[in-house]
Parts: C-alpha cells; sequence; structure tokens
C-alpha cells in the first residue's frame, strides 16, 4: 500500500505546570529535509527526536514543532535583584525621584531580569513521549488516508493509458496502407521503371521501421509492472518514478513512429495522463 508524503498529525497533552502541544506537517522531497522548533529547555533532546522522526516518517519536508504554554506559576525568568537595587542606587545618584519611577527605569536595564535554564524533569519528558508518538501515529494515518486517494487516481490513469493503447490497434493496418500507397503514388509520378523485388525489400524495411509492436508490449508490461508495485506492501514512490519514466520513453517512441494523425492523438493523450501520474508519483512515500 503506498503512503502520500503530505500529511498533518497533532497532539496535546497538560502536565501539572504547563500546555505541550506537538505538531507535524510534512509536503513531498526527495529525501528526509527536518526542520524542528521546540523551546530551548529541550534541545538536548533533538538529535533523539530527529531520530524517532525519520524512523517513523522516512521521506518528506517536515516542519516538527513543540509548543510550551505554561498555566502554573512557574516562570523561567526571575528578578535580578541585587542588580536591579544597584540600578536604583545609580540613578538616585543622578535623579531625585520617586521611588516607584526608579524602579520602573531600573528594571528595563540590561541584566535585571535573569533566564534560569529550565532542567527537563524526566516524568514530564516520558508524558511528552506519548504526546509526540500520538502525533507521529496521527500523520501516519493521514499519509495512508492521501496514498488510497493517489492508488485510486493511479489505477485510473493507468486503465486510461491501457484504453488508448488498445484503439491504437484499430489504425495499425490503415497505417501500413497509407504508406504504401504514398510510396507507390511518389514513385508513379517519377514515372521510372523500378524493380518490383527491390521495391517490395526496400518497403519492407521502411515498414520494419514504422512497427511499434514492442513498443506496446513493453508499455503494456510497465503498465502491469506500476499496477503490481502500487498494490505491494512497501511504499516505494522511487520506484513508481522510474516506471513512469519507462512508460514515457515506450509512448515517445511511438509516437515518433506513428506516422498517423489518428494515432498521434492517441499518443498525445497517453502522454497528458501519463504527465499527471508524474505529478502526484512525485507525493508518493
Amino acid at each position: 500500500m503506498i503512503q502520500s508524503m503530505t500529511g498533518f498529525g497533532k497532539a496535546s497533552i497538560q502536565l501539572p505546570n504547563k500546555k505541550v502541544t506537538v505538531e507535524i506537517k510534512s509536503l513531498n522531497s526527495k529525501g528526509l529535509d527536518l526542520n524542528v522548533r521546540m523551546p530551548s529547555a529541550f534541545r538536548e533532546m533533538e538529535l533523539k527526536l530527529r531520530n524517532q522522526i525519520a524512523q517513523k516518517l522516512e521521506r518528506g519536508k517536515v516542519d516538527f514543532s513543540i509548543y510550551v504554554e505554561v498555566t502554573g506559576e512557574e516562570t523561567s525568568s526571575k528578578v535580578n535583584v541585587p542588580i536591579v537595587k544597584t540600578y536604583i542606587s545609580q540613578l538616585r545618584e543622578v535623579v531625585d525621584g520617586d521611588e516607584t519611577e526608579l524602579l520602573k527605569m531600573a528594571v528595563r536595564m540590561p541584566d535585571a531580569l535573569k533566564t534560569e535554564r529550565e532542567e527537563i524533569d524526566e516524568e514530564d519528558w516520558a508524558q511528552m513521549q506519548k504526546v509526540i508518538n500520538e502525533a507521529l501515529e496521527n500523520i501516519a494515518e493521514f499519509r495512508v488516508s492521501e496514498g488510497k486517494a493517489l492508488e485510486k487516481e493511479f489505477t485510473t490513469r493507468i486503465e486510461n493509458i491501457r484504453t488508448l493503447l488498445a484503439e491504437t490497434v484499430a489504425y495499425e493496418e490503415e497505417r501500413i496502407e497509407n504508406v504504401k500507397k504514398r510510396l507507390s503514388t511518389a514513385i508513379e509520378e517519377l514515372q521510372v521503371n523500378i524493380d518490383e523485388n527491390r521495391f517490395e525489400q526496400e518497403l519492407i524495411y521502411y515498414l520494419e521501421k514504422m512497427d511499434v509492436t514492442e513498443e506496446k508490449v513493453r508499455l503494456e508490461n510497465h503498465l502491469s509492472y506500476f499496477t503490481e508495485t502500487l498494490a505491494g506492501n512497501q511504499a516505494n514512490g522511487r520506484k513508481l518514478g522510474f516506471i513512469t519514466q519507462e512508460m514515457g520513453r515506450e509512448i515517445n517512441t511511438m509516437g515518433s513512429k506513428a506516422n498517423h494523425a489518428q494515432m498521434q492523438k492517441l499518443v498525445v493523450q497517453m502522454k497528458d495522463e501519463l504527465e499527471k501520474i508524474k505529478e502526484q508519483v512525485l507525493n508518493v512515500l
């Protein structure tokens, strides 16, 4: 079953003094392009988090964010009392002002507030791990759901190409006859004597160059292989991408050999269907 690289997952938990929310967004990318945003207090856990996310999501442009909202009385910033008192004392030497006004000025000065580094509580981190795993599970489910929609889209496009390929058969005989008539008419207009045996040999050689049987067989095989890969247990967007490239080669070769207006129209329609497949394959994990 294929999965999409596009997804979104969110989960939150209320701890004693804070609410923690985890959000994960992902878009398509050739590899894993991971951007992690979290409070500085949790930076020491970033490497473990990156490995955890990489194992779960594998590929995609991923934005991972942890938001912490303090809901209790704790705060990481505190008044640096000695520094503030020193500022007030120095300000008194400059101006003779009200104590409250001096305090207002002092707390605006550098280092008036000090930020104490918050240590990670092991119990809180264990709870946060649960919410991180929940968010990862949510985005994984989202990707599977999107993958089902992509699979349905691919199946429709593949069947459209198969139908168009089958329609080309109706023009095979007409295409060959048109070539024979065109060459015979050209020779008659030249009014020259030709060796009929040599003419037949050259005609056969020319028609063989126009034969698209091999391209049709290979294209049909690629269509079947694409469908088999879709139904596989592993998500493999890269393999699907390689198969579409091979399909494109066969369709292009058919177009260059067609030499028939109606067949060319069918080839153009096949190309259109294939381009739509290619666009969506970029989203497959």
